[in-house]
């Protein structure tokens, strides 16, 4: 709610004229148009089915060892391996990442994207960057003063033809992630890269794609997953629950659960490059003392 400060006895202003929405520089194609009813469609079946839930799951009751065994997944395991020039959906176990340096977010928007929706998201991810940096104790920001965290909202037209800006966003960005980004499916609502050393298990630059045809509900769960999967979260368990790492679009924004996977990450007792072995019993010690030993 915002208040007003108003003077008792003085005239009324006069009221100001309403501009019309400042239309995008670039109107969205006819294909892009499609797909916004599309995803319309989607997140009306989701929210239908009570799904794309907005509330932090504190119905769903945790105990520690099941806090414990979704970090190992969600943070020990990738979501995807590399085949060639493709990236397949493979479950993969790997060693703790996570990020050394401040977390700077840009969010850079298409050409058709419009303006109230820049704006809507702006907020979206300023807010949510301030709650991930206090979940993780880790400097987390909205800031396009040296950016190393890209996030992109682009439309359909865009998207397939954003190959200069990417490589001008992250120089040395793969052939492989270039051909990914243009080849979304469509049931592909958005995609996060991490890169890395893979000698100290650190992220260091990051790329996310949303889908600019999203509606807000959508396109805010977007934004909320990828840049916590771009954190080191990176993968998703079917047993994460209450949780936005799980596929099946139960819980829109982060919860609750997601905030302590968090805390545990960027806990000092993990450490960067730790493997599965290492980070178990540390991660059972650390969900203990946040669940009060709930097994």
């Amino acid at each position: 709610m915002a208040l007003a400060a108003c003077q008792v006895g003085a005239p009324a202003p006069s009221p100001l004229p309403i501009a019309p929405p400042e239309a995008p520089a670039v109107a969205p194609s006819e294909a892009s148009q499609a797909l916004s009813r599309h995803y319309a469609r989607v997140q009306e079946d989701l929210v239908s089915q009570g799904l794309l839930r907005r509330d932090t799951g504190l119905d769903i009751p945790l105990s520690s060892s099941r806090l414990a065994e979704t970090f190992l997944t969600v943070a020990l395991f990738d979501e995807y391996v590399r085949q060639g020039d493709r990236l397949v959906p493979q479950a993969t176990q790997t060693v703790l990442r996570r990020w050394d340096m401040p977390v700077r977010v840009s969010l850079r928007f298409g050409a058709s994207v419009p303006e109230a929706q820049r704006g809507t998201d702006r907020r979206t991810v300023a807010a949510y960057t301030r709650r991930l940096s206090q979940a993780t104790g880790h400097p987390v920001m909205l800031s396009e003063s040296r950016p190393n965290f890209h996030v992109f909202v682009l439309n359909e037209d865009e998207r397939l033809d954003y190959d200069d800006e990417l490589r001008a966003a992250l120089p040395g960005i793969d052939a492989t992630t270039l051909r990914t980004i243009r080849t979304l499916a469509r049931d592909t609502f958005c995609v996060v890269f991490a890169y890395g050393s893979a000698d100290t298990g650190t992220f260091s630059r990051a790329l996310a794609i949303v889908r600019g045809e999203h509606p807000d509900l959508l396109r805010g769960s977007c934004l909320h997953e990828e840049i916590a999967q771009g954190l080191g979260l990176v993968n998703d368990s079917r047993t994460a629950r209450p949780s936005i790492f799980n596929d099946d679009e139960e819980f829109a924004y982060l919860t609750g659960h997601d905030e302590l996977l968090l805390s545990m990450l960027y806990d000092p007792r993990m450490r960067p490059g730790m493997t599965l072995q290492q980070a178990r019993p540390i991660a059972y010690q650390i969900a203990a003392e946040k669940l009060g030993g709930e097994s």
